[in-house]
């Protein structure tokens, strides 16, 4: 799915009124009513007291039209005007005066000042005040409002965007922001929906398809996408019936200290349950016995020395080098990983303390081989690019180190978001469950058996964090968020691959009635 900037947005809005011939107010028209049909398709007529609060632009007027398709159906509606300024966009004031034929009940004015109306816990209220257009902190008592809000415990929907976020910059004064505990978004998500310091004021977000012309949303060339099961199988690579180990490469792993040869098993593990042919390990003297013993269909290579990696010097041909994991940062170690990238051309996956090691040593990052795949958590992160004020400058940074050293950056996080150049790639599968030990080293030996088998680098990291994450949300089921593991994640890879291939559930005919239907 493609994530539109606001721009672009506004560009697919103004092209589907002029090739399908409607009216900005038609527009309206179909971005209200479908608010509506996933209201009453849920409520089946409640009567739970409805509070929409509308601001006087376009988000507003989607408001009024909701307004009005609810007191027609015989809902509890009491709607609101945020009414502090003289500038109402034209189609507000259509369906203002719409949504008067149809009540004696007009929406209530409300001035700038506190004059908020008594909200229960149990009421459901509509924040449609402000669109994606907000580009300055809201007013005082505007802010205000939004605190009633969530001082009232009541349910809150807001329309497209939470009020006072911004679709391309960080939020000036988190009180100044509405809290959802759901949105409705139109055409498609918004990026702030997916970044630590704004995911927070939506708890679940859907897409309503309003009928924006479908020439703009092929064709429109996005800078962020998102990676769900539907992109993800797109990637997939069929295996011929007369392939063997060889034609799927040879994944090697290097990393492990003493006391840390755990993370190159999972990540060999991992590696060859992703699919790779053949995976070697190479680690210090120490982990010979525990990767022999716990992993036969590993093979292993020792360094010189008992306890560290101190010259990854090896026999082989490897096709991927998944390197750093668990391999600490002995200045010994330190020198060896420099040593070996002078020298290497075979594609690597860094991760750990391989980032680690580069951060301190940043001349060596000259010598990746292109499109290498780096994948940092935050404090990875930020010992590689530098502090940053906020995601968005986060975002930034990312994009020109990968732009420099022409190279895959996966940020690690609740919606992983992996990097290459200017394009953004957000997915969506994971769960709290893989905030556990190991799970990166996990990740690592996914990509690196990916790549190994012949997906492209940037393929085989989407489709590796798609993997890493249905595969938590396989095991979840059957452990919970507290007593998932990392060796979960590589035992339910499996079932994370057959997954791709089971039928979506189909809705029901009431169901696809009441989506599609007109508001009557």
């Amino acid at each position: 799915m493609k994530i539109f900037s606001k721009e672009q947005i506004y560009k697919g809005d103004a092209l589907t009124i002029a090739r399908q011939k409607i009216t900005s107010a038609d527009l309206m028209e179909r971005a209200g009513t479908q608010i509506f049909n996933w209201m009453h398709l849920r409520m089946q007529g409640a009567q739970v007291p409805i509070h929409i609060f509308c601001g006087i632009g376009n988000n507003g007027g989607d408001g009024l039209v909701l307004g009005r398709h609810l007191i027609t159906h015989g809902y509890h509606v009491k709607t609101y005007v945020v009414n502090c300024s003289n500038k109402r966009s034209k189609d507000f004031l259509v369906n203002y005066d719409r949504i008067k034929q149809v009540t004696k009940d007009w929406p209530v004015l409300l001035s700038c000042k506190e004059d908020f109306p008594k909200i229960e816990p149990e009421d459901i209220i509509v924040d449609a005040i402000f669109g994606i257009g907000l580009n300055r902190p809201v007013d005082q008592w505007v802010k205000a409002l939004f605190l009633y809000f969530r001082n009232s415990k009541a349910f809150t929907l807001s329309v497209d965007i939470p009020s006072g976020l911004y679709m391309d910059k960080a939020v000036e004064d988190p009180e100044g922001v509405v809290h959802a505990g759901y949105t409705l978004s139109f055409g498609s998500p918004k990026l702030v929906f997916f970044l630590p310091e704004t995911a927070k004021y939506t708890m679940q977000w859907e897409v309503l398809d309003i009928g924006l012309d479908q020439e703009f949303l092929q064709d429109t060339d996005t800078a962020v996408a998102l990676i769900g099961k539907h992109e993800a199988i797109t990637m997939y690579i069929p295996r011929d019936k007369f392939a063997h180990k060889g034609t799927f490469g040879h994944t090697m792993i290097v990393g492990g200290s003493y006391g840390k040869i755990g993370a190159v098993i999972l990540a060999g593990k991992a590696a060859l349950c992703s699919g790779a042919g053949l995976v070697t390990a190479f680690v210090p003297q120490c982990g010979y016995d525990a990767l022999q013993s716990s992993v036969p269909e590993i093979m292993v290579i020792t360094d010189t020395d008992q306890e560290h990696i101190t010259s990854v010097v090896y026999n082989i041909t490897p096709t991927v080098i998944g390197i750093g994991i668990g391999i600490g940062t002995h200045t010994k170690t330190a020198a060896a990983l420099i040593t070996f990238l002078k020298g290497n051309k075979t594609p690597l996956v860094i991760d750990a303390d391989g980032l680690n090691i580069l951060s301190d040593n940043k001349k060596a990052l000259q010598w990746l081989p292109q499109q290498s795949v780096l994948t940092p958590h935050p404090k990875e992160l930020e010992r590689l690019i530098g502090s940053w004020s906020d995601d968005f400058e986060k975002l930034n940074k990312v994009k020109a180190f990968s732009k420099k050293y022409d190279s895959i950056i996966v940020l690690k996080g609740a919606h992983t978001i992996t990097v290459y150049k200017d394009k953004l790639y957000v997915n969506t599968s994971g769960n709290p469950g893989l905030a556990t030990a190991g799970s990166g080293d996990v990740l690592t030996g996914i990509i690196s058996g990916l790549i190994s088998q012949g997906y492209e680098p940037l393929s085989a990291s989407l489709f590796g964090v798609y993997l890493h994450g249905k595969s938590a949300d396989i095991a979840v089921e059957d452990f919970g968020y507290q007593s998932v593991i990392a060796s979960h994640v590589i035992d339910y890879l499996g079932q994370a691959y057959l997954s791709l291939f089971e039928p979506e559930e189909q809705p029901s005919q009431e169901d696809d009635e009441a989506s599609n239907g007109n508001g009557t």
